[in-house]
């Protein structure tokens, strides 16, 4: 029997469905990652440098742009690693950094999607005491619980996890994911499975008060063509940013609890990464389109990078 004082490093086997297409994947990975780094570094310099969009909407909007950029780094440098690597390996402590950032991310995404819903409620149904719910200081508070709140469930969670006694080394995806580890168990993980569904019940109730929140937002935007402006505008794309990350997010879960052992690999690898690929490249594209004031700040900025390269090439 393996037990925890032996394993030092975990295998992951999800790789092996990828060793024929090894530099096709490199290379749309490695574009990828160019890609969210490029949309949310943008997205995050255009907020803080320009003064008309230091409110609490952009402010929050700048926070889940970073924190895309710290889940990201905590699964694309060493997946791109391993695609040209002949050995799948990752050490014990390394597994456990990379379970904190990925699942703190996760849940980070959705705190500050419940701020931004909040937000919103408050903009639409309760215009003048906007500035007055939402001050500076109060919007300090909330991003601040916003990240402290996620990251201490998660130390939670993967001291749990750690202080389990292992009976195998591997893990069948790409990257160190909880539930794969305590699979792996061979002592109880009633404290682990207990821990686990309060927190994702918890932030099952952040999900809810999302839908709540937007379907008071609905009732308040049918009431005047004002009203149904602003949901248009500032309302949709975190709609769509909501769905984004909950589908995703939840495809993996679902399936990492409850997915069948016969379904290919490849297909298994395909689902687990979704809510690392497809948030953090969607949520400042679909805000940087639909959002005014982002949008005309992105074309002014590039108007007068091509006025600049266009001086640039004449002298």
């Amino acid at each position: 029997m393996i037990n925890t004082t032996s394993i030092f490093v975990f295998s992951l086997s999800g790789f092996s469905a990828t060793v024929n297409y090894r530099v096709t994947l490199f290379s749309l990975t490695l574009l990828c990652y160019c890609l969210i780094l490029v949309v949310n570094v943008s997205l995050i310099l255009i907020i803080i440098l320009d003064q008309n969009l230091h409110e609490p909407m952009y402010i929050f909007l700048c926070n889940l742009c970073i924190n895309g950029l710290y889940g990201t780094a905590g699964f694309y440098p060493k997946f791109i690693f391993d695609l040209m690597s002949d050995i799948h390996v990752i050490s014990y402590v390394g597994c456990f950094l990379q379970i904190f950032v990925i699942y703190s991310y996760a849940t980070i995404d959705f705190s500050i999607l419940a701020l931004m819903a909040y937000d919103r409620y408050v903009a639409i149904c309760r215009p003048l005491e906007y500035h007055s719910v939402m001050s500076v200081r109060r919007t300090t508070v909330l991003v601040f619980l916003s990240w402290l709140v996620p990251l201490v469930c998660e130390i939670m969670v993967v001291t749990l996890t750690s202080m389990l006694k292992l009976c195998g080394s591997n893990i069948q995806k790409l990257y160190c994911e909880n539930w794969s580890v305590v699979k792996l168990a061979c002592s109880t993980t009633t404290a682990n499975n207990i821990v686990g569904l309060i927190v994702i019940s918890f932030y099952c109730v952040h999900v809810l008060f999302i839908v709540y929140s937007y379907v008071r937002l609905v009732k308040s935007a049918l009431k005047s063509r004002e009203g149904r402006r602003k949901f248009m505008q500032t309302c949709v794309p975190h709609l769509l940013c909501l769905f984004n990350v909950t589908a995703a997010l939840l495809f993996d879960v679902m399936y990492s609890r409850y997915g069948s052992a016969s379904v290919l690999q490849s297909v298994k690898n395909f689902m687990a990464i979704q809510f690392l690929v497809m948030p953090p490249i969607l949520n400042p594209i679909i805000y940087g389109l639909i959002l005014t004031k982002i949008r005309y700040r992105m074309i002014t900025l590039c108007v007068m990078a091509g006025q600049r390269f266009k001086s640039t090439c004449k002298l």
